[in-house]
């Protein structure tokens, strides 16, 4: 078997300017889901034009003010994605926005080409539904923020998943890579990783452990549809999922995991339909009665302040 890393996009692989990783449709090679990390220092500022694509500005380590339409949004953010939910900032197309921290940060810039212009829009950290899926050595814990039915958007669909190290998610294998109306979704999809680090040496209590990383699986689901992947992601990378079975996310134990999913595509509807793949859904009925790990949700979305 033949196993390609070209959807594989190690860190640093497309960084562009302020961003530490920067995928449009064209670098991708499909027509819609883009996503870019940006990088702001102490201070830091960046404009940006949206064209003919919505974003939402996501932090992902610091918080930010978004400015945009004459009004101004703003993001207090978290320390990592591992430590709680945060709040975020919807930007329309056709629009120019700035994005400030004076802490400095990281931020997830998730996008769409589109054709409505929506509202620009505050979405608090406190009305981000968490769910907990499968059970098991397959439990993970999903942010739906930027989830269809949760959030608005005209074609852009974006969660956060994490997996406790040892466990296995976007399991079982599953695709939306063709439209069959109230079964399946096309979607073009990115994943983004970052991967918790062990901890700190006894020695050195004060410092950082090791690296982590993890595994991405894609498989070919059919004709013209042959992306195929094997990766060792860690923190930075991205795999981009034009087509085809994806799963399962694997985390090293020891390394909790967490992901970006960015999703897009050309159907008339905003949904998310997947296909399990026949081969492996049967591990659905081996959930019911099973326990979810303890360990999770490693975190709740904060309560509504009154």
């Amino acid at each position: 078997m033949t196993v390609t890393q070209d959807f594989h996009l190690k860190a640093g692989s497309t960084a562009d300017g302020p961003y530490a990783l920067h995928i449009d449709p064209e670098r991708a090679g499909w027509g819609y889901s883009s996503l870019r990390i940006l990088e702001l220092p102490p201070g830091g500022s960046h404009a940006l034009a949206t064209g003919d694509s919505e974003w939402i500005v996501l932090p992902l380590s610091g918080g930010c003010t978004v400015l945009v339409d004459d009004r101004t949004f703003d993001l207090h953010g978290r320390e990592s994605v591992f430590d709680g939910v945060t709040d975020f900032a919807y930007v329309p197309r056709d629009a120019h926005a700035q994005i400030a921290s004076g802490a400095g940060g990281r931020f997830a810039l998730t996008g769409a080409r589109c054709e409505r212009r929506l509202t620009a829009r505050y979405g608090p950290a406190s009305g981000v539904p968490v769910e907990l899926r499968g059970t098991g050595n397959c439990s993970r814990q999903v942010n739906n923020f930027g989830a269809a039915g949760v959030f608005e958007a005209d074609r852009l669909i974006a969660v956060e998943v994490l997996t406790p190290g040892g466990n296995w998610s976007s399991y079982p294998p599953h695709k939306h890579d063709e439209c069959r109306p109230g079964a399946e979704s096309e979607l073009e999809e990115i994943y983004y990783f970052e991967i918790a680090p062990a901890p700190a040496p006894a020695s050195d209590p004060g410092g950082r452990g090791a690296q982590g990383l993890g595994y991405q699986r894609v498989t070919p689901s059919g004709p013209g549809k042959d992306t195929d992947v094997l990766a060792e992601v860690r923190s930075g990378d991205a795999v981009v999922i034009p087509d085809g079975w994806h799963g399962p996310s694997i985390a090293a134990p020891g390394h909790d995991m967490y992901y970006l999913n960015v999703m897009a595509g050309p159907g008339a509807e905003r949904e998310w339909l997947i296909c399990d793949h026949p081969d492996h859904t049967w591990i659905r009925g081996t959930w019911p009665g099973r326990p979810v790990d303890p360990r999770l949700p490693l975190y709740q979305a904060p309560e509504a302040t009154r």
